[in-house]
């Protein structure tokens, strides 16, 4: 595929890794917040936007949640990353010279072994892309990022110590945009759905409206919800379920699902993604 893919942080992020593993012949397209991401698919300056929705140390994405629904994108596919950070630092820094160690608040919270053992100062910046980005800039042995190995490749660092994540799963997950949904045939294998819906006000309605895919076995991978609105009642979930809601299981589900419902609204249609396909071959 060609064209550009937009992505929130700058060269060397892990959403810019993302993009290099999942589309290695587009070019890409950094952006400062996820909304201009999402703007640069819907005004046409990107094919397609790489967007984070959840990483199995830190949970979701929240700002996805609530930016996705309203974008007027759809999801076409998906994309695991996993988050393999790196202690980087200028050219000729040892171990034994680092004092500080430069990254987003999430990243120094999943290296907590590391800068436990040596004795590191953790410092938060914006991204971990942007810490490399600063250190390489500052250009001082005492000063090292947290981030990926891209981004040492980027701005010229070494890689003091590769992976040095408490948790060798750390893995995110991306949803691929693009301004038109893909058209996939209802008896194609191993597809996901992604959809939103909003519960009427009346007890056990959530119960009642998810009770269609444990009757009609349908593997519902996530259920998300969230306020929307500023009202505490006002609650929109959302959800990724395995199938196309043409398959007649899926489409029994929704449509019960519809009966308890404000809203249902289909965000998307794809593929599974490799790893997700490997998971369940080891399963």
């Amino acid at each position: 595929m060609s064209g550009l893919i937009s992505f929130q942080g700058v060269p060397g992020a892990y959403s810019h890794l993302a993009c290099r593993s999942a589309y290695p012949d587009m070019g890409t397209l950094p952006c400062t917040s996820f909304e201009y991401a999402i703007d640069a698919v819907r005004e046409g300056r990107a094919t397609l936007g790489m967007l984070p929705c959840e990483n199995t140390l830190a949970g979701r994405v929240s700002d996805i949640h609530h930016l996705l629904p309203d974008s007027g994108l759809f999801i076409v596919g998906e994309q695991f990353q996993r988050v393999e950070h790196c202690l980087l630092g200028v050219k000729g820094a040892t171990i034994a010279d680092i004092k500080r160690a430069h990254s987003h608040t999430v990243a120094l919270g999943q290296v907590r072994r590391i800068l436990r053992d040596l004795a590191l100062e953790p410092v938060v910046e914006a991204d971990t892309a942007g810490s490399a980005q600063l250190v390489a800039k500052w250009g001082k042995k005492e000063d090292a990022a947290i981030a990926s190995s891209l981004a040492a490749e980027i701005y010229g660092l070494d890689i003091l110590r590769a992976n040095v994540e408490d948790a060798a799963h750390n893995t995110t997950r991306f949803y691929v945009v693009a301004p038109r949904p893909i058209e996939l045939d209802p008896k194609t294998p191993k597809l996901m759905t992604t959809f939103v819906f909003r519960v009427r006000n009346v007890p056990a309605a959530l119960y009642k409206a998810l009770g269609g895919f444990a009757t009609n076995g349908v593997n519902m991978t996530k259920l998300e919800s969230y306020m929307i609105g500023g009202q505490f009642a006002a609650t929109q979930f959302l959800c990724d379920v395995e199938g196309h809601p043409e398959q007649p299981a899926l489409r029994r589900a929704l449509d019960e699902l519809s009966f308890f419902s404000t809203e249902v609204r289909v965000l998307g249609v794809y593929p599974m993604a490799a790893f997700r396909l490997a998971q369940e071959a080891g399963d």
